[in-house]
């Protein structure tokens, strides 16, 4: 049980690490425009030597800081909530922790992935059919790999939580 929940926050350690860096960061797409690569993130767009915020409200842009935010939120919680059921903190004798922080790894999951399939489904859409020259970039991969971590993380700990309660089951009848 104990290696399950040392693997989930592991991974949600990692996962949320690279949630903030991909939020964070401008490298979410690059593309070359009259000889100049550019790129631009989720906040703002650079151009060779100079970075300016976002001044319009993209709803795509949008959507997709809040998603993002409100999964580190909820991997950031599950990640507490999983240490206070890795030391046994027990302030709440009904609430399982090992259950509620791999199903808060999973809504975590869910949110970044809704996160990048907006910016992805958008993006393509948008300037896939109007350029020629542009590319997804790091911050972007480190998004999708998030996606598997906090996955993984929520599977860890959904494990742990089963072997923690097959035993009760077994004896209870």
């Amino acid at each position: 049980m104990y290696s399950f929940m040392g693997g989930g926050l592991f991974c949600a350690g990692v996962g949320n690490i690279l949630l903030i860096v991909s939020t964070a960061t401008d490298y979410w797409m690059q593309y070359r425009q009259s000889s100049n690569y550019m790129h631009q993130g989720l906040w703002r767009y650079c151009i060779p030597g100079k970075c300016f915020p976002h001044n319009d409200s993209i709803a795509h842009l949008d959507a997709t800081r809040a998603l993002m935010i409100l999964s580190l939120l909820a991997c950031f919680i599950g990640i507490i909530i999983g240490i206070m059921a890795f030391i046994h903190y027990s302030s709440f004798d009904r609430f399982d922790k090992t259950f509620a922080a791999g199903i808060l790894f999973f809504i975590s999951c869910f949110l970044v992935f809704l996160a990048m399939a907006v910016y992805t489904g958008v993006t393509i859409n948008y300037y896939g059919k109007r350029y020629g020259n542009w590319r997804f970039s790091w911050s972007y991969i480190i998004g999708w790999v998030s996606v598997v971590l906090t996955f993984f993380s929520g599977i860890f700990y959904l494990c742990a939580y089963r072997m923690h309660e097959c035993p009760r089951s077994n004896n209870s009848h």
